[in-house]
């Protein structure tokens, strides 16, 4: 339910995301702080997502909890 409806360039970073991770990409660093700033965008600046949803994306795929 949080994965879905988000916003193009949130989608498309967590995705890349997702691709990085699973090929052990050496531009993890690169794309965690993609990920990061797409987060906190689509949560602050732009209110295209809850806060909720912003933090079940950072439990998941930033810090690697269990949610």
């Amino acid at each position: 339910m949080f994965e879905r409806n988000l916003p193009p360039y949130l989608a498309h970073d967590l995705d890349a995301w997702k691709k990085g991770v699973e090929e052990k990409s050496h531009l993890l660093d690169c794309l965690w702080g993609e990920l990061y700033g797409s987060i906190n965008i689509a949560e602050i600046n732009d209110n295209l997502i809850t806060h909720e949803q912003a933090q079940y994306l950072r439990d998941k795929y930033l810090w690697g909890k269990d949610v």
